[in-house]
């Protein structure tokens, strides 16, 4: 598994903060599950080109290590601020965040699967995916943009997947959550865009992270050129931002798969769902 940029974790206080350089409004950005996988590519890389950071995360221990290891090695404003996404009292605190301070950019990527079908889950466990996946980003989204519409700039980066664009994981409710994500995505970003307000679905396949395992799902079987690394999908990310596309797929391959997914018959997308799953012996991924 590759990970992103080595950061080295000094011995600090993990909740010491380094002092605010001098000068003009220096770029700040907020990201959500910014400990692991996409989210820390995405930290790392904003750090090295010199933004400072508010983190988002549940482990108050690792995030504070990581605040430390970015401000430490990137000369900038590292914040840590715990909170758990799937609990009222935690995104009310990001909440009160984003509108209380000035951000340019809002990166939505804390999410999960769950490793149970439908039929086999709770409506807690739906619920607890639903929180994190759909509720949460609509919340944070909805607490940063008019502070981006009155200054008339900012940027939003909601994490989806290539799953949201068709249902092809039988049994499971990540992809509709996913689809969720695009949709919203795209129409809020059709209404702020006179504004100056740019937001982008990013839509990556499978990224070597900690996002599988957590769920305690296994993807030994999973071919290798099927997997992205999490920099490369920041790097697309960023750079389709810059443009102004609403929607990020990284890497050709996926590229090519969502292009089937949006342009295949729908009975021929559920045959092939129904394929997979009986080929790989799994009702969800």
């Amino acid at each position: 598994m590759t990970t992103p940029a080595a950061v080295t974790t000094p011995q600090a206080a993990p909740d010491a903060a380094p002092a605010a350089q001098e000068g003009p409004r220096r770029r700040t950005a907020l990201v959500t599950g910014a400990t692991a996988g996409i989210g820390k590519a995405f930290v790392v890389k904003l750090a090295s080109e010199g933004w400072d950071l508010v983190l988002v995360a549940r482990d108050a221990q690792r995030l504070g290590e990581l605040t430390q290891a970015l401000a430490q090695t990137y000369s900038i404003r590292a914040t840590p601020h715990p909170a758990d996404l799937s609990t009222t009292s935690g995104v009310e605190s990001v909440e009160a965040r984003l509108r209380e301070e000035a951000f340019d950019l809002l990166v939505n990527n804390a999410g999960l699967s769950l490793n149970t079908p439908f039929l086999k889950s709770s409506v807690e466990q739906e619920m607890y995916l639903l929180s994190v996946n759909v509720h949460a980003v609509m919340r944070l989204t909805h607490a940063a943009l008019p502070g981006m519409v009155t200054r008339r700039s900012g940027n939003i980066i909601n994490v989806s997947s290539v799953a949201g664009f068709a249902a092809t994981m039988p049994g499971s409710t990540y992809p509709a959550s996913k689809a969720w994500v695009i949709h919203f995505s795209e129409s809020v970003g059709l209404s702020v865009a006179r504004h100056g307000v740019k937001v982008l679905a990013l839509c990556p396949g499978f990224t070597r992270s900690e996002f599988h395992s957590r769920a305690g799902i296994d993807m030994s079987k999973t071919p290798n050129w099927l997997w992205l690394q999490a920099p490369d999908v920041v790097d697309a990310a960023l750079k389709d931002l810059r443009k102004g596309r609403s929607v990020s797929v990284p890497g050709w391959k996926y590229k090519v798969l969502v292009g089937f997914m949006r342009h295949t018959p729908t009975r021929l997308l559920r045959r092939f769902a129904r394929g997979a799953r009986v080929r790989t012996g799994r009702d969800t991924e």
